[in-house]
């Protein structure tokens, strides 16, 4: 069975975002990039059925610049056996990652779709339901555990209640909770060898579609500064604070 696993290059989530002082953007100037966490278990996931027997081949996709080609060396290095990346400059929101990933799953015909839940970027928990929508595949987000048995796949999902268990019938769509699995770290010479593996550049162009975003960035601000806490002496002295000053009780 063929694995397809998506994979978004991001800001590192040890870095401190800064915003630029005109407020149209995040400052990614000498930021260190690296892949989406959700992502890393995605890869580490299908490397795990790999080594269960399970999986054949592991292809890892992406979208995005030319410097997003370093992330998919590291899922090649963790164990993936050979990467496609949809080369573009252009912003590319949850709609037109989930476009381009189709006409891959329609040529690569994969028995399985991994996916992080979402980016923690843009954190839209967008981009799997979507794909599962224009491929008419069965999508099981949020999973904490993977069983593939036959043409069947259980997955374990996380929701508001506990745990759901749904089988689906493969081909389908995964997308990963943080539960699913630890990632492991790439060796040095997996990361050496993960230069030779196979690399191919499409453009959307030719995929025959387009990425461009419809959404127009207007404005980032940083998060306001949190206000030092207060003391207060008594409990008519906290209600009314709560009333008058930080009027969340009426």
């Amino acid at each position: 069975m063929k694995v397809l696993v998506a994979v978004k290059r991001v800001i590192d989530y040890n870095v401190k975002i800064r915003v630029k002082p005109d407020n149209s953007d995040v400052d990614l100037t000498n930021v260190k990039m690296a892949m989406n966490p959700f992502c890393e278990i995605a890869v580490e996931e299908a490397v795990r059925l790999k080594e269960r027997g399970v999986a054949t081949e592991i292809v890892a996709v992406t979208v995005g610049p030319k410097a997003a080609q370093e992330q998919l060396r590291t899922a090649l290095a963790l164990g993936a056996d050979r990467a496609i990346h949809v080369e573009t400059d252009e912003r590319v929101e949850s709609l037109g990652a989930a476009k381009a990933l189709a006409r891959l799953v329609e040529e690569e015909q994969p028995g399985l779709v991994i996916l992080g839940k979402q980016a923690i970027d843009t954190d839209n928990n967008q981009t799997g339901q979507m794909l599962a929508a224009l491929t008419g595949l069965p999508q099981g987000t949020f999973a904490s555990e993977v069983v593939i048995e036959n043409d069947k796949a259980q997955v374990t999902r996380e929701i508001d209640g506990g745990l759901q268990t749904l089988e689906l019938t493969l081909p389908a769509i995964v997308t990963t909770d943080l539960r699913l699995n630890e990632p492991r770290y790439a060796k040095l010479p997996d990361i050496m060898k993960a230069k030779k593996k196979p690399m191919d550049v499409k453009s959307p162009a030719d995929l025959g579609i387009e990425v461009a975003s419809k959404i127009t960035l207007l404005k980032v601000e940083p998060p306001a500064e949190r206000q030092g806490g207060v003391k207060v002496g008594s409990v008519d002295e906290l209600v009314d604070k709560l009333k008058n000053e930080a009027k969340v009780i009426s």
